[in-house]
């Protein structure tokens, strides 16, 4: 075709605009991708990718699954899997397996599929996904354990699901080329065989590499990402379709190998992940054809009701028989089950080999899968939330904090507001000062807090503000405005600068909609030089005789207010917009700058003394160790 760069372009354009839109309403970007999708290929006749890419359409779509596959198992960490209790471990096995086999069976009863083809189906349709029900569960405040359970079954059945559908795949290829089935069953466990030992032997090598660092930094993502392709290929050329298998296990192999630096390499293939599905999924929703759309008949929506009120409740209800989940928890489990992008992925992927194959029934893959994943995302986005309400499964109105940094300033602060009861988390890129807070009790996130990572891992159920502590400048003004547009304006905060007034000029350009944190003079490096210098957080409770301006004096103006908790158990930040007006009865949360040389010994007595009088105790009745947040 004709200007075919200039197709590319647009669609690269095209991916860009449902990306942003996805992240304005809060829905799954997939659902807007293939609804483009539609209307540039079987509504409007503007794109077909079979003439812009013509021969290329294949292995393009072939190399992008399995980096999305690659990038998926490199998630899937054992410790994870253990550490998320037995109605995840059940979902990801027992409940796979009778999703799969309840979508088998629909399909070769409602839609007429010969049943190698309907197995197929059946297990491409057991997977959700993080990229699907996480912009969910942003939106609807579910209970956290609920958020939880839902969260990593979408992060674990992933991969699982995948490797459930290339398996059910290879067997259903293998056996459409191999009449005999005693044949079919050598070639079978032959091709596992392989896709399982290969996979795993070119972790564990690649694996060596990676922890000796016999390849220079700048080259890991690099190289990783060319090895995993050169054994995706080689691994088809011996067996044929044994290299998803392949990749998926060298993914997990990699990701439970001690010493690994993945957190880079997951960083790097998230980047790569969103350009190739974004324009992937364009691609192949445009090549649906009018014929196809035509199918999707009233069996077709039956399919898809058997898929959410008959599979997904029975799944859950075996899976959580024996735990402590109320029946309203176990209800909204039910409910959420949106599908997504592997489905779609590994649907587009095997229809083409199928059909090439002159597979009966494998026409009907794509179609299906996508009526599958845009009725689930519709139909539950439009109604999660009065389910939710209904069921009484909602959190409170998220009050805690999520902190940008785990420094000692971040820590300082952190430590005082999880003392005084509000959820706090807080993210960083250095792993020491990981360390330091894990080994302080805090809760804390080790990565970029702006990464598909982060989206998928980083814990948010009860936070309701931002706090920017950290020391980088551009990581705290990216931060504000990413978590802006979740949180809300007035839950989020930006940091003084002291940097040239040109910085200054950029930062408020950017950001002067969004109030300063605690006072203008409150950048971090005075933040960190006060705390270094023997800064400490102190609680003041205010009276009637007993005022801020009283509490500026005792310190002789050598504090900063910080929070301030109000008589309802309230808490309110001090910033440049409303600094604190405390009154009688509330309590204040300020910064208290070390003693000044000059203050003689008698003069510290006598503020030691004051302080004590308006210092409440943990203890007492107006100020418990632990308020409601």
């Amino acid at each position: 075709m004709e200007n075919a760069a200039l197709y590319l372009a647009l669609i690269g354009l095209l991916s860009l605009m449902c990306q942003w839109a996805a992240w304005r309403v809060h829905l799954p970007a997939i659902l807007p991708l293939l609804i483009v999708g539609l209307i540039a290929g079987p509504v409007t006749g503007w794109l077909d990718p079979d003439a812009i890419l013509g021969e290329l359409l294949f292995p393009l779509v072939s190399l992008s699954v399995a980096v999305i596959l690659f990038e998926g198992s490199l998630t899937l960490n054992y410790e994870d899997l253990r550490g998320h209790g037995r109605t995840v471990i059940r979902l990801i096995t027992w409940g796979v397996i009778i999703t799969g086999l309840i979508g088998t069976l629909a399909a070769w009863w409602l839609l007429d599929m010969p049943l190698e083809i309907a197995a197929v189906l059946g297990g491409l349709l057991v997977v959700t996904g993080p990229t699907v029900v996480i912009p969910l569960l942003q939106t609807l405040r579910a209970k956290a354990n609920l958020s939880q359970i839902l969260r990593w079954e979408g992060i674990l059945v992933d991969p699982v699901g995948a490797l459930l559908a290339v398996l059910i795949y290879e067997f259903v290829a293998i056996g459409q080329e191999n009449g005999a089935a005693s044949h079919t069953v050598l070639l079978f466990g032959q091709t596992v065989g392989l896709g399982f030992s290969l996979g795993a032997l070119g972790g564990w090598l690649w694996g060596l590499i990676l922890r000796h660092h016999w390849l220079p930094q700048r080259l890991h993502n690099f190289g990783t990402l060319m090895i995993m392709l050169t054994l995706f290929a080689g691994s088809n050329a011996l067996f044929e379709e044994s290299g998803l298998l392949t990749v998926t296990v060298m993914g997990i192999w990699l990701a439970n190998m001690r010493g690994i630096p993945v957190r880079p390499i997951i960083e790097f293939k998230e980047t790569l992940t969103v350009l190739l599905v974004s324009g992937l999924f364009i691609l192949l929703a445009a090549r649906i054809s009018t014929e196809q759309l035509m199918t999707l008949n009233w069996p077709a929506w039956v399919f898809l009701g058997v898929l959410m009120f008959v599979a997904r409740p029975i799944t859950v209800w075996v899976c959580t028989i024996g735990t402590e989940l109320h029946w309203r928890e176990k209800a909204l489990l039910a409910w959420l089950s949106p599908r997504g992008i592997v489905a779609a992925a590994v649907a587009s992927l095997f229809a083409i080999k199928l059909e090439k194959a002159g597979v009966e029934g494998a026409e009907m893959l794509v179609p299906i899968t996508f009526l599958v994943i845009i009725g689930t995302v519709v139909i539950q986005s439009l109604f999660s939330k009065p389910i939710v309400r209904a069921l009484k499964v909602n959190e409170p109105e998220p009050t805690g904090f999520l902190i940008i940094g785990a420094n000692p300033v971040a820590r300082a602060i952190a430590s005082e507001l999880m003392t005084m009861g509000w959820t706090v988390r807080l993210t960083d890129t250095s792993w020491d000062a990981v360390q330091e807070a894990r080994m302080a009790g805090l809760p804390v996130y080790y990565g970029n807090p702006l990464s598909e990572h982060a989206t998928q891992h980083l814990e948010l159920t009860g936070i309701g503000r931002l706090l920017p502590l950290s020391p980088y400048r551009e990581l705290n003004n990216l931060a504000a405005l990413h978590f802006e547009h979740m949180l809300g304006h007035g839950n989020v905060f930006r940091l003084a600068e002291e940097s040239s007034k040109h910085a200054k000029r950029q930062q408020d350009r950017a950001l002067g909609h969004l109030p300063r944190l605690f006072d203008n003079d409150a950048t971090f490096a005075k933040l960190a030089s006060l705390v270094a210098n023997g800064a400490e957080l102190r609680v003041a409770k205010m009276t009637e005789n007993f005022g801020l301006e009283e509490y500026r004096r005792i310190h002789d103006a050598r504090l900063m207010p910080l929070f301030c908790i109000g008589a309802n158990g309230r808490l309110r930040v001090a910033h440049t917009d409303s600094p604190l007006a405390p009154k009688s009865g509330e309590r204040v949360i300020s910064l208290i700058y070390p003693d000044s040389p000059e203050m003689q010994p008698n003069e510290r007595e006598e503020r030691a003394r004051e302080e004590q009088r308006v210092t409440p105790t943990r203890n007492d009745s107006g100020n418990p160790g632990r308020l409601p947040s």
